[in-house]
């Protein structure tokens, strides 16, 4: 118990102070990326239900750009997360799928 109080009263006393050490700075920094990469990983997963549950021939380029614009508009963290799960959407769809790589080239220009 008295454990969490003084690492309360030491963060109060940190999150208080104007002038925050460069640690607690890095740490909110690194923070944020997190959460705009699990924001846009999100918005990744919330574009591909849309576009299963649309379920349009042709529709996917639209849905792959949505997903991507959305993720991005998040901060550095959402972009990374785009970037990464596209990537590995179009080596997947590249390699296993079958689609072809003229599909595997407008997916890219989608994104």
């Amino acid at each position: 118990m008295r454990l969490w109080v003084c690492i309360t009263l030491l963060s109060i006393v940190l999150c208080a102070s104007a002038d925050r050490p460069r640690i607690v700075e890095s740490m909110s920094r690194a923070g944020r990326f997190v959460w705009d990469a699990a924001g846009g990983a999100r918005d990744m997963f919330r574009a591909y239900k849309d576009m299963r549950e649309a379920n349009y021939k042709g529709a996917d380029k639209y849905f792959h750009a949505r997903g991507n614009y959305d993720a991005a508009r998040r901060g550095p963290g959402g972009a990374w997360a785009a970037r990464v799960i596209s990537d590995a959407r179009e080596n997947w769809q590249s390699g296993v799928s079958g689609r072809g790589h003229e599909d595997t080239r407008a997916d890219q220009e989608a994104n």
